[in-house]
């Protein structure tokens, strides 16, 4: 992931299951998360949906859970585009825990961008294409 955001979290006790490791889904909220912040950054504020120009649907979801975390692990969740379509993009993520460096998981996002009237696949805005190419 060579131009990718990065951000630091700490899994709380009530992220984790029985088992006393993080639940297998919270892997995903924390991706996600993250990506927020990251798509934020790069000056997109998908909360404001009466101003948008599309939407962003998560079509997909891939995870390979390499190792497990703990309640009071920091990991770094770190994620970047991978690919842009017509339609859609791909957005990769990987988690390491910070006192070891141990790779937790990684995986992806497929996201399909969307006409808010019709709710049907739309070509990605220029204006949107144009910053997350500049991050390939």
């Amino acid at each position: 992931m060579d131009t990718s955001f990065k951000e630091t979290l700490t899994v709380r006790f009530r992220d984790t299951d029985s088992q006393g490791h993080m639940f297998f889904a919270n892997y995903l909220v924390f991706a996600d998360e993250v990506a927020g912040h990251y798509m934020a950054q790069l000056g997109f504020d998908w909360s404001d949906t009466k101003n948008l120009p599309c939407y962003v649907f998560t079509a997909n979801v891939s995870c390979d859970y390499i190792h497990e975390c703990l309640a009071g692990d920091e990991v770094q969740v770190e994620v970047a585009y991978e690919r842009i379509g017509n339609t859609s993009a791909t957005l990769g993520f990987s988690m390491t825990r910070i006192s070891d460096g141990i790779e937790l998981a990684k995986g992806s996002f497929a996201q399909v961008f969307v006409d808010p009237k019709t709710r049907k696949p739309t070509p990605v805005p220029d204006a949107v294409r144009a910053k997350l190419s500049a991050t390939l």
